[in-house]
């Protein structure tokens, strides 16, 4: 394994036990193992990155309701190929060369998996994102 590799993987925990592996399908196991860990890992930069996009959208979502808001996060991660690109890209970039291989084998249900976990985890954020406002 290179150093990257190893590097990669130092930050990240592995707690799934060996009795939830056994019950779970590849998809799940690499969602749950490297998915999930990455994008907890890189929250920080995803909040940053959809601040970035609603100024760059003339900070319409700090004027909506609290309803609105999450209807706009769905739709800016969900519609906006761009923005999306840009959300999987900060996950697909820190994949080991092994994990790589897996996740090219299934790419379009992957990226689903990331967008969707990444939708929840803004969603989740929405009062703090609505406190850093157009100014963070």
């Amino acid at each position: 394994m290179s150093t990257r590799d190893l590097s990669i993987k130092s930050i990240r925990l592995d707690s799934i036990s060996d009795a939830i592996k056994s019950e779970m399908s590849s998809e799940e196991y690499f969602q749950n193992s490297v998915l999930r860990p990455i994008i907890k890992f890189q929250n920080d930069l995803l909040i940053a990155a959809f601040l970035n996009f609603c100024t760059t959208y003339k900070n319409v979502f700090f004027e909506l309701s609290a309803e609105n808001k999450i209807s706009y996060i769905e739709n800016s991660v969900v519609k906006d190929r761009t923005f999306r690109n840009s959300l999987k890209d900060m996950i697909v970039g820190l994949f080991t060369v092994e994990e790589y291989t897996i996740y090219k084998t299934n790419a379009s249900a992957f990226n689903k998996r990331i967008i969707g976990i990444v939708k929840e985890r803004l969603i989740s954020h929405v009062q703090l994102l609505s406190e850093l406002g157009p100014t963070a």
